[in-house]
């Protein structure tokens, strides 16, 4: 039985949807009791040691389920429904591919916040088995406590635009304009990962190479973003550049304090904005290993044009079980070459098919024209 999930899992990543409907309930959930207290480990620079293999995949949306309110924390009984929900989507999206099913369009919510990237990924070409994904099967937990979503304003989504902000720029935006590969989305050009693995701020993509190492110099913290190969530099006690070249994933500054490692981003490229955010976007980032297995992370967004205060969230890396190897998107990648000759081919045929229509347009006006003129120079009938 062939199971298209992709839209499915991006929209339980961006929007909070779920595989399954959940029970919206009470909101005092009880956290459980803090574990015992991490002695932070250092490194042969005397550097908090936050290096290591991590990966951040969850079930938890970056924003709120609607239904959940003002619900930081998930109930037992609703973590218990969605990582069970998650399990057997394992379960019946491995089953044997039907070779002779119908490709079916994904059932996309109603109002849900999904980008058209992923409603195309899980449809109209065709989507993946469930066996080729890794979007995470359980939900985020921040100090033991399982999180409803990854941003922690009071209802868990984006705060509203100011008045006046500027709109969100649709450059790069990919969907809909088919002009050049410029145009075309970062992801769809294998630049950066289709979702936001590389940050700043770093999310979860819902659907495969979460992933990540840290490597830590003297005078620098690098960070291996397994989607899209990327490798985001951060110099340490170092100075912003004053100029306005703007690299992709920003010019990131960082600086430990006591065991954490905060980084300030700015010089966002327009390409990448957040949320529309970009020309005087600053983004600060905390990076603190509060356990064996634990890498606490925080982002804050700061753009006093777009917003009227800074906001933000959190959540925790673990543990990766393996290493990172190569991700080599271009790599035989015929979507992009594929996706603009198709449509040089409809523009030919729409403009064929407006040649033929002006043709017969023509040829019907002569013949009206011809027979108007027929009619007027007939010669009289003479009376008898």
């Amino acid at each position: 039985m062939q199971k298209v999930v992709i839209a499915a899992l991006g929209t339980l990543l961006l929007a909070g949807a779920a595989a399954a409907p959940l029970s919206a309930a009470a909101a005092d959930a009880k956290a459980p009791a803090k574990a015992a207290a991490w002695t932070p480990t250092r490194n042969a620079f005397g550097q908090p040691d936050l290096s290591g293999s991590w990966s951040n995949a969850t079930l938890t949306p970056m924003t709120r389920r609607p239904q959940f309110k003002d619900q930081l924390v998930f109930t037992p009984e609703q973590v218990k429904e969605m990582e069970s929900n998650a399990e057997a989507e394992v379960e019946e999206g491995n089953e044997a591919t039907d070779p002779n099913a119908p490709a079916e369009a994904p059932k996309t919510p109603p109002g849900a916040n999904i980008r058209p990237e992923f409603a195309a990924a899980g449809g109209d070409v065709g989507g993946y088995n469930r066996g080729w994904l890794d979007p995470g099967n359980h939900v985020m937990r921040v100090n033991g406590e399982p999180r409803t979503s990854l941003i922690t304003t009071p209802n868990g989504q984006v705060p509203p635009r100011k008045a006046g902000a500027p709109p969100a720029p649709r450059f790069g935006g990919g969907m809909g304009s088919f002009d050049g590969p410029e145009v075309r989305s970062l992801g769809e050009r294998c630049i950066m990962s289709f979702g936001r693995n590389a940050g700043p701020p770093m999310f979860p993509n819902g659907f495969y190479n979460n992933n990540y190492q840290i490597v830590q110099t003297a005078d620098a913290v690098v960070i291996q973003v397994e989607m899209n190969h990327d490798v985001r530099l951060i110099r340490l006690n170092g100075k912003h550049r004053t100029d306005d070249v703007r690299p992709y994933m920003g010019d990131s500054i960082g600086r430990y304090e006591g065991d954490t490692l905060v980084v300030e981003t700015t010089h966002i490229p327009q390409a990448q904005h957040f949320m529309g955010s970009w020309k005087n976007l600053k983004i600060t980032e905390t990076f603190r290993r509060v356990g064996k297995s634990r890498l606490h992370y925080t982002f804050t967004i700061d753009d006093p044009d777009t917003w009227d205060k800074p906001w933000g969230g959190e959540y925790e890396f673990s543990p990766l079980d393996g290493v990172i190897y190569e991700y080599a998107c271009h790599e035989g990648n015929y979507a992009l070459p594929g996706i603009l000759g198709g449509a040089r081919a409809e523009e030919a045929e729409k403009a064929e098919a407006a040649k033929k229509a002006a043709a017969q347009k023509a040829e019907a006006d002569k013949a009206t024209a011809a027979k108007a003129t027929g009619k007027k120079g007939a010669p009289a009938k003479s009376a008898s």
